[in-house]
């Protein structure tokens, strides 16, 4: 039985392992941000976590509507119509791009709200500025993700890889030199992070859009793009797809976020450890993203073929790769909890000394609960890029909201005060609104799934 799901893996991972390394190169933006960061301090370490918590809602929001590219292209794909892939694009590039612009307004006014969330004032002096150079950096970010969207839906998942792997030895050149002022550089401190991150995105459009440019099967698509002459049934159809996906990554990010603000509420050091264990989370969870496009993207072409039992299979062994995966990430930061957090900070700096070692022992225990929710975050997110390729994503959605927001919030809020369980009781939250999303998105799947199959049986 397991055989069916098992002969997959291969090809899931041929088109899941490009996606993974992009998805980890963003993730990596911010790794490095953090380590080198962090060897300045605690302070300016959680400054560029409460930026960031600023900049991944806007992100969520941008990256979650450009998905709506990749299922109809991967539909238009195996159904050889060229002119709806061309159409595809071209609207969900122009879509991308005038989000990108909004998102950025709304996070340069989003700016005075550092100061009415009750954080640390050190560490709202620090992060303000780095917010206005990684606002910046959120248009170019989004309108590669439009590029990479177009590129996962034709299955050429290896050349946004190439394009942030190479963005990301740029963003480390950069940070090395202007964080610590090296090489004739001013030393910038948080703000030569952020200058960093600002270019390396630029990059990254380039080559994306030199790439795409190139390639024989991709490069008749980016030829006479009228961008201005739009049409509104292609318009409706990203929008109706594409905004409930931003709303369903903008919840979790949300909850994520919210998680960071409420750790502000208990100190620099509880931020600063908050941010260390959800930087690690972070990573692994780009991999789940990465079996996420894949599912979208086999799903999609399933759909487009309109074989229904091949669809389930395919989907089903996605799920089980997964869940696999996740297992073993699970046991790797309960063995290594103590350990990894170490990577953070100078445990060296006898002037941070203290603040450091605690900052050590808080991210450490929330590690323990990081890793009980490896499973969960990881389907949920699967479940998620299934049903994407299915285009279901209203229902999707209104689950979303309900795991994180009416059930994993309020939990996160109550047991998160000061006076029951900290920061402890935060990531308690964390684990009961993913857990809950995994659930019901996996009841939606399995109902939506065997509702096709019967159909197709009918007709």
């Amino acid at each position: 039985m397991f055989s069916a799901y098992t002969k997959e893996f291969r090809y899931n991972w041929h088109l899941a392992a490009p996606v993974i390394m992009g998805m980890l190169g963003h993730t990596f933006v911010g790794l490095v941000d953090n380590l080198m960061v962090g060897q300045l301090g605690a302070a300016e370490l959680a400054a560029v976590s409460l930026g960031n918590s600023f900049f991944f809602v806007a992100m969520s929001l941008g990256i979650g509507f450009s998905t709506a590219i990749t299922p109809l292209v991967a539909e238009a794909d195996s159904e050889q119509n060229f002119t709806r892939g061309k159409s595809a694009l071209k609207h969900g590039l122009v879509l991308c791009s005038a989000i990108a612009i909004v998102l950025f307004v709304m996070m340069l006014l989003a700016k005075p709200l550092m100061h009415m969330m009750d954080q640390p004032e050190e560490v709202v002096v620090l992060a303000l500025p780095y917010l206005d150079m990684i606002a910046v950096s959120l248009i170019p970010l989004i309108i590669f993700q439009a590029l990479k969207q177009f590129s996962d839906g034709m299955s050429l998942t290896r050349y946004p890889m190439y394009a942030t792997i190479i963005a990301n030895v740029i963003n480390i050149f950069f940070n090395y030199v202007l964080i610590f002022g090296l090489w004739g550089f001013p030393k910038m401190g948080v703000i030569g992070a952020g200058i960093g991150t600002l270019i390396s995105r630029f990059v990254m459009v380039l080559l994306m859009w030199y790439f795409l440019v190139q390639l024989k099967k991709t490069k008749a698509y980016l030829k006479g793009l009228k961008l201005f002459v739009l049409e509104h049934f292609m318009i409706k159809k990203i929008i109706s797809l594409g905004l409930p996906s931003a709303l369903q990554m903008f919840f979790e990010i949300g909850v994520f976020t919210a998680a960071i603000w409420l750790s502000g509420t208990l100190g620099k050091n509880a931020q600063a450890a908050n941010q260390i264990a959800l930087n690690l989370s972070s990573m692994t969870y780009m991999i789940a993203v990465g079996l996420s496009v894949t599912a979208t993207i086999r799903v999609g072409h399933q759909k487009g073929l309109k074989r229904p039992d091949e669809l389930r299979r395919i989907a089903k062994s996605i799920f089980l790769m997964g869940f696999v995966l996740a297992t073993i990430f699970a046991v790797i930061f309960l063995v290594f909890n103590q350990i990894l957090p170490t990577f953070y900070l100078d445990l060296n700096d006898l002037e941070h000394f203290s603040d450091n070692q605690n900052v050590v022992q808080i991210a450490s225990t929330l590690l323990i609960i990081a890793a009980l929710f490896q499973i969960s975050d990881s389907t949920q997110v699967v479940f998620l890029g299934a049903l994407r390729g299915l285009q279901d994503v209203k229902i999707p959605t209104l689950i979303t909201f309900i795991a994180y927001w009416v059930i994993g919030f309020p939990v996160s809020y109550y047991l998160g005060s000061a006076t029951l369980y900290g920061s402890i009781g935060i990531w308690i939250g964390l684990l009961a609104g993913l857990t809950a999303s995994s659930v019901f998105l996996y009841i939606r799947f399995n109902y939506l799934s065997k509702k096709y199959i019967l159909k197709q049986t009918k007709s």
